[in-house]
């Protein structure tokens, strides 16, 4: 019996969407993570992306659970001396919540040349509309 490696030009991509207000932030980066990276599929192989589109939508109404929303830092500096800046979570989502499940699903995925390309699939949309009815994504429970 000879094991199944799956070549770039057999993959195939399905279109997901999931709603970003029936799980917490961490579950719910777990949950995109693996249809980014296919894992959920019998052909999943490691150097191959042969991951899903995924679309995540209320991402103005993300969950977390304790006091995350005031206590999660994210951080960012420009190179200059004293220029670090930090923002809690509480204020990225409401200047942009869809930088806080982005960051999050970044840091699930492995740190490989795929890590890009698998980002670019990933569709975050603050409301409840989005832009990919044409698709006709399957919903994750």
């Amino acid at each position: 019996m000879k094991t199944y490696s799956q070549k770039a030009k057999e993959v195939e991509r399905e279109w997901w969407v999931i709603d970003a207000s029936t799980l917490p932030l961490g579950k719910l980066a777990v949950v995109v993570a693996d249809k980014l990276m296919g894992k959920s599929k019998v052909t999943y192989t490691p150097h191959i992306d042969g991951g899903d589109y995924v679309v995540v939508i209320n991402a103005k109404d993300l969950k977390v659970t304790g006091e995350k929303m005031l206590d999660k830092k994210y951080y960012r500096h420009s190179g200059f001396p004293g220029a670090l800046k930090e923002l809690r979570l509480e204020e990225v989502v409401e200047k942009d919540p869809t930088f806080a499940i982005k960051a999050a699903v970044k840091g699930m995925l492995p740190k490989n040349k795929l890590a890009a390309d698998r980002m670019a699939r990933l569709r975050v949309f603050a409301g409840a509309e989005h832009a990919h009815t044409a698709q006709n994504p399957k919903e994750i429970k």
